[in-house]
């Protein structure tokens, strides 16, 4: 999805790939089309390139607001739609890379004297505050391509030291990603061990072995509840 006056072009020399071209406006609603139009067409991967205009771009949130009158109150229109964006990129039957534009940001600050300065306070994204939290991994990178985690559930890249992504990169990404668990059939087999634990302890412990996804999956939620609840009345019958 090629939101940078074609740019995706560019890249022609690595590989057959599809090109989305969305022009402006850029509202939330016409990403969400061309996102579920990239999944309807069998898309299996999707790069939005990028997610800057969605937020400060012709016809993005920021001005969306400004036209409804540019007061505070009018995000109580524009936040559900601009939500409603990142729900159709974390919830995506495709894998989804996206890009975002950076700039320098500035700090407000005063010396001993009480005079005013301006510091710079390095690069921050465009776009909404917080979106990083939505994401599996987040890279940054610098002017040299050189990129580093700033966040990363994956275990890939967090701590490690800045590299060049490389085709090696996304190999890596794919084999992770292809490397889950059966969510249902461990569930399953979790409730059965729930039995077998005598203790708060030994109940504690079976949850800790287990992959998060697991022991926040409802069925298993209610399983141990009931389990623990059980163990508290053995062990009050027992003293």
């Amino acid at each position: 999805m090629d939101t940078e006056n074609g740019s995706a072009d560019l890249y022609s020399h690595l590989g057959d790939y599809n090109v989305l071209s969305l022009t402006a406006p850029f509202s939330p609603e016409r990403y969400i089309d061309a996102i579920r139009d990239c999944e309807n067409a069998g898309m299996e991967a999707i790069i939005i390139d990028s997610i800057s205009h969605e937020w400060d771009g012709k016809g993005g949130c920021l001005e969306i607001v400004d036209q409804l009158g540019g007061k505070f109150q009018n995000w109580a229109q524009v936040t559900p739609r601009h939500q409603s964006f990142i729900e159709a990129i974390v919830t995506s039957s495709c894998h989804i890379i996206t890009t975002v534009r950076r700039k320098q940001d500035y700090d407000m600050t005063k010396d001993d004297k009480g005079r005013v300065q301006v510091q710079k306070a390095g690069l921050k994204e465009i776009t909404r505050e917080g979106f990083e939290y939505e994401l599996t991994a987040n890279i940054e990178m610098d002017t040299r391509h050189n990129a580093t985690a700033s966040k990363d559930r994956t275990g890939l890249f967090m701590g490690k030291p800045a590299f060049i992504p490389s085709e090696q990169t996304g190999e890596l990404i794919r084999e992770w990603c292809e490397s889950g668990i059966d969510i249902e059939q461990e569930t399953k087999s979790a409730i059965a061990k729930l039995a077998n634990c005598a203790s708060i302890d030994e109940l504690k412990e079976l949850k800790a072995t287990l992959s998060p996804l697991v022991h926040q999956h409802p069925d298993f939620m209610k399983a141990a509840k009931t389990r623990y609840a059980e163990v508290q009345k053995q062990v009050a019958t027992i003293e």
